[in-house]
Order: structure tokens, then C-alpha cells, then sequence
């Protein structure tokens, strides 16, 4: 039986294994599982016996019952009939005779011993082998619902690893002792050890790693982008396709939880510091986790009235249940976290008049207010801001209408007009609402596109149209003063801007239309004025957005803090919840300075 190391053969057996005479395969498929047949002789009785994929000789079917501690006489290939025993080597561990097959990963035959002692775990192979068989082992793809179905819903599209492809993936993981893919991840979390503990069978150890790290891992796994972050700097990536970190983050977490094994902390030491956070998306929630762990007195306030953020009125359920974004406010409600719904700080109270109340404030509100291009038609009916069309659809339950009270926008041909993940999210609810024809608008090339791959494969599998290279000029409308088509104009790239992407460049006299009933408006937003209408003396820089020391996330007010898409624009979740732990750390060092004074 295989060791730790190598456990990633569980479940699938993905090298083929040979005769080292005839080189004939012992793999035989069977339903999901390839099984490796080979004759044996135990005590001096023929036998057929099939080997695990673990390739040994515990846990298998045999025609003559073998007990473990019993060793078999011989093995022999059902092929050439020769035996496989070697006789100038034995096990290294209790003596026995061994016998030899070939196991090939990448080009490369290399020999693997099976001890002839049914409880042995021996199988020869150096450390070097053992890495050249875990490149060979897949990628490992999460099973999702099928596109024909799931355009008809709104559920979850993809469901997870299973525990055997967990455990594959995990297995192909070199644990590196320098991991570049921890300098990837905006808060560090240490990959290589969450991924130690899975190939161990401790998935509850694996999760309670990553929450050493990151408070929101079940979010995280789901939505961000680590194909440009952690997996992006994977060592596993420059020969074949990275670890699937993301997917081993979700897998953990969502067993964490499903399997009730999420303990509340029991916070011992509890100061007289009461910290006030505004706005309860993945910052807000970070910044109130760590804090409320470390003993502060934690109120959080949000202005609509669910509480999540972004997490709950701009993902879509088929990304991210709503369920478990409850699930992780309920545990900081029982942590002692107190959220205070329906607040607008700016005009029902002021940043000044909570630091009259409060030691420290965090500004967590993103950056909610939609951008237009400011093209002719865009005041039709029905062409809407992405911020509006998702608040509908995600936060008021649109879609379950007349369950809930607020009506669903609804076209028959609708357009979007973006490209980067909240385009998507617009286009994939639109198609899910029974617009017949769904179509994304988009300025510059593929390879340019910002949303995540894979929310552009999902896209595209669910039958959404795309243009690229095209660019909208104005919005048609009918005597309703409705919007009824999109007149767009061809692009082509030129020069690289300031992002470092081409610039499009129009193309004179390509004019056409896009006809629709319904556009969405999916190109970017920039920060709400009401909070900066009573703080003026907040400084923000030319776009608009708050001025911090990066080091510590502190603002131009003593004591108020900010993050996220407030200071950065927009942002992913893992980066807002890695500038809440900053600041959570600099706001407990400052306070914690001061009560020593």
C-alpha cells in the first residue's frame, strides 16, 4: 500500500502499469476505476487477483481468500505467464520477495516494487520518481451542472470536488520549500500546509489553516481569481496546468461547514475598545472578524438592509449561494459582532459622530455608484447600470417575482455592454430569465478580456453571443421612449495605455446596430459621494478615491481607516479582505499602544 506521499493514486489510476517481459497493460477498465489483474500462486494454489490502485495487495478482490501478514508465492503476468518476481531484490522494510512492473509517466518507464506481504507498504520508488508520477496525474475538473439545464436556473453551476478528486488534486502539489504561490495570495495563507493536511485525510485541520489566513474561504474558493494570484505563481504551472488551489479552498471549506464542524473561539480577554465598521462586504466582514478575536467591541454598519456587501446584491447565486454568505455573518453574530442594518453613515449618522462613539472606524463601502459612457439614448427605458440590474436580480429576489415584490427587467434580445466579471454575471442572469438572445459588447479583443476564464467558458457554454472590438455610440429607442437597438461602431487595437492594454481605435464607417429590448451598462464604477459630503476633510486623490498609508490603511482623519474598492476601485474579494487585515492589525497595535500609555 502507498504511503502519504503519493496517496494521489486513490480513486483513478491515470499511469498505465506493464509487464517489465511482454510490456502488455495490467489496466483494466472498470466503471470509474481501473483495476490491475495479474495471476498469483498462494500457498502453491493459482489464484487471479486484482490490485487496488493503490497497487498493492491489501484491499482487492481475490478467487482465494488472502489474510493480511500472508505472503504470496509468486506473481505472475496473465499475458506472458512469466513471474514477476525479482529475485536480487527485497523489500527494504520487512524482507520479502517483491515483484516488478513498470509504471510510464511522462515518457519515462520507471520500475515499481509490490512486497509480496499482504500488509506491507513498500513499493521502491525514489523521491524523484515519485514527483515525475504526480505530473503525470491530471488537473482534476470540477463537476458542474450541465449548460442545457442550468441556463433554466439559478443554482449553484458548479458542485465541488468530490473527496477522491480532492484528494487527487492535493496529491499534485510538490510542496515546495520555497512557495511562491504564498507571495500570490493577498493574504498569505499557507497553501502548501492546508494542502499537507488534505493529503493526511484532516480536512477540518485544512480549513482551520486557511481561517489562520483568511476568514472568508468558502467565498474566496468560489469567487476569486486565483488563475492570476496563487495558481498563477504555482511551480506546478510551467510544465502543466497549475494546482487547483481555489477549488481545494472551496472543497475544505464547504466540509468544514457541512460536516458542523465550524467551532465559535471563546474569546477570553475582552477590552473597553469599541470599534465601528461601515459597510459589511469581505473588509468590513475581515476587519470585524479580527477584531472581535482579539476582544474589541465590533458594530458594524450597512446601509441596505441584507446584510454582505457586494457578496449579496452583486454575485449571483449560481456563483455564490446566498446561503453561505449568511453563514459566515451569523458565525461573527455569534462571535459578538453587532450589525446595524439600514444605516447610511453620511446622512442618517456621520464618520465625525461615530469617532465621538467609537475608538476606530474602518471604511469599507466600496465603490457603488455606476459609471455611464455618456452616450446619446442611455436615459431609455430599460437600459440599465449593472449595479441596478444585479441589486434587482440578487438582493431583491427579482427573479423569484411575485414571490418577491420586485419586478424582473426582462428582454427577449438583451445587451451587455463590459467584459469584465460583473458583464458576465449580467449576461449569464440575463440568459437565466429567458431572454432568448443575449449578447456582450466589448471594445477590445479576447485577449484583453478582464473576467476570469472560466466565467467566460461558462458564458459562452450557456450560449451567450460576444463582440468584440466594438465599441456602443448610441441607443436607439422607440416612440416609448424604450430602448430597441444599439448602434456600435468597429474597433481595432493600436497603441499600448497606461494599463499597458492596447488602446481600441475606432474604425471610420463601420457602423451597425445591435437590436435589443433591454442593455445593461457593465463598464466599471467609481465612489459614492454621500459619505465625502459630510467628511470633506477626508482626502481622497484625483480619481476620487480615499488616500491611505498603505502600510497601515490609516486615512487623512486620525482613527478612521479604509479599504477595498473605496481606495482601490474595483477590486476582488480576497484583495479588500487582505487590506482589512491590514488594517485590523494597525488599528489593535495603535489602540493597544494607547491603553499602555
Amino acid at each position: 500500500m502507498f504511503d502519504q506521499d503519493i496517496k494521489y493514486l486513490k480513486f483513478k489510476t491515470y499511469l498505465n502499469t506493464y509487464c517489465p517481459h511482454c510490456h502488455q497493460s495490467f489496466n483494466v477498465e472498470k466503471k470509474d476505476l481501473r483495476q490491475l489483474v495479474f495471476n498469483g500462486i498462494y500457498k502453491g494454489q493459482p489464484m487471479e487477483l486484482i490490485l487496488s490502485p493503490y497497487l498493492d495487495v491489501f484491499d482487492k478482490e481475490t478467487s482465494v481468500p488472502v489474510e493480511q501478514g500472508d505472503r504470496l508465492d509468486d506473481l505472475i503476468c496473465p499475458f506472458c505467464k512469466k513471474s514477476l518476481i525479482v529475485n536480487d531484490i527485497n523489500c527494504a522494510v520487512c524482507g520479502s520477495q517483491v515483484a516488478q512492473v513498470i509504471i510510464s509517466a511522462l515518457s519515462k518507464l520507471i520500475p515499481f516494487y509490490i512486497c509480496m506481504k499482504n500488509d506491507c507498504e513498500w513499493h521502491g520508488l525514489s523521491k524523484a520518481d515519485e514527483r515525475r508520477i504526480k505530473l503525470k496525474i491530471p488537473r482534476q475538473e470540477m463537476p458542474e451542472q450541465d449548460q442545457t439545464l442550468r441556463v433554466h436556473n439559478h443554482q449553484e453551476v458548479s458542485y465541488g470536488y468530490t473527496t477522491e478528486l480532492a484528494s487527487l488534486e492535493a496529491g499534485r502539489c510538490l510542496q515546495c520549500k520555497v512557495p511562491k504561490c504564498v507571495d500570490g495570495c493577498p493574504v498569505n495563507i499557507d497553501i502548501p500546509g492546508f494542502i499537507k493536511l488534505m493529503r493526511e485525510d484532516d480536512y477540518d485541520g485544512a480549513a482551520k489553516k486557511i481561517k489562520e489566513r483568511n476568514v472568508l474561504p468558502a467565498i474566496c474558493g468560489r469567487v476569486c481569481p486565483q488563475e492570476s494570484q496563487c495558481e498563477a505563481q504555482c511551480i506546478l504551472g510551467y510544465k502543466d496546468k497549475p494546482v487547483a488551489i481555489g477549488r481545494l479552498e472551496r472543497f475544505v471549506a464547504d466540509f468544514e461547514r457541512k460536516m458542523d464542524l465550524v467551532k465559535v473561539p471563546v474569546i477570553k480577554e475582552k477590552t473597553n475598545k469599541r470599534i465601528a465598521v461601515v459597510g459589511s462586504g469581505p473588509g468590513g466582514i475581515t476587519v470585524a472578524a479580527d477584531m472581535a478575536l482579539r476582544g474589541y467591541s465590533v458594530t458594524v454598519f450597512e446601509a441596505l438592509h441584507e446584510l454582505g456587501g457586494v457578496l449579496t446584491y452583486g454575485i449571483p447565486e449560481f456563483r455564490l449561494p446566498k446561503s453561505i454568505v449568511q453563514f459566515e455573518i451569523n458565525f461573527l453574530k455569534e462571535l459578538g459582532v453587532r450589525f446595524e442594518v439600514n444605516h447610511i453613515i453620511g446622512t442618517l449618522i456621520t464618520v465625525d459622530e461615530l469617532l465621538q462613539n467609537f475608538d476606530a472606524v474602518y471604511l469599507g463601502v466600496g465603490a457603488g455608484l455606476p459609471q455611464f459612457m455618456g452616450v446619446e439614448g442611455e436615459s431609455l427605458g430599460n437600459v440599465f447600470s449593472s449595479n441596478e440590474y444585479l441589486t434587482r436580480m440578487n438582493l431583491m429576489k427579482a427573479y423569484r417575482f411575485p414571490e418577491y415584490d420586485t419586478p424582473m427587467p426582462r428582454g427577449s434580445k438583451v445587451v451587455v455592454i463590459g467584459g469584465g466579471n460583473v458583464a458576465m454575471d449580467c449576461a449569464r442572469t440575463a440568459i437565466r430569465t429567458g431572454s432568448l438572445e443575449v449578447t456582450i459588447v466589448y471594445r477590445r479583443s479576447r485577449h484583453e478580456l478582464p473576467a476570469r476564464q472560466e466565467e467566460v467558458h461558462h458564458a459562452e457554454e450557456e450560449g451567450i453571443r460576444f463582440k468584440l472590438l466594438t465599441n456602443p455610440i448610441r441607443y436607439l429607442g422607440t416612440d416609448y421612449n424604450t430602448v430597441k437597438g444599439v448602434e456600435c461602431i468597429k474597433m481595432q487595437l493600436g497603441e499600448p495605455d497606461a494599463s499597458g492594454r492596447r488602446r481600441p481605435v475606432a474604425i471610420e464607417n463601420s457602423n451597425f446596430v445591435v437590436d435589443c429590448d433591454l442593455a445593461v451598462v457593465a463598464i466599471g464604477t467609481s465612489p459614492n459621494p454621500i459619505l465625502f459630503n459630510t467628511t470633506p476633510n477626508l482626502k481622497r486623490n484625483r480619481w476620487g478615491y480615499i488616500e491611505v498609508n498603505e502600510q497601515t490603511m490609516e486615512t487623512s482623519i486620525e482613527n478612521v481607516y479604509a479599504g477595498g474598492d473605496i481606495v482601490t476601485g474595483s477590486a476582488t474579494v480576497i484583495q479588500a479582505m487582505g487590506s482589512g487585515r491590514i488594517a485590523a492589525n494597525a488599528m489593535h497595535q495603535k489602540l493597544s499602544q494607547k491603553s499602555k500609555k
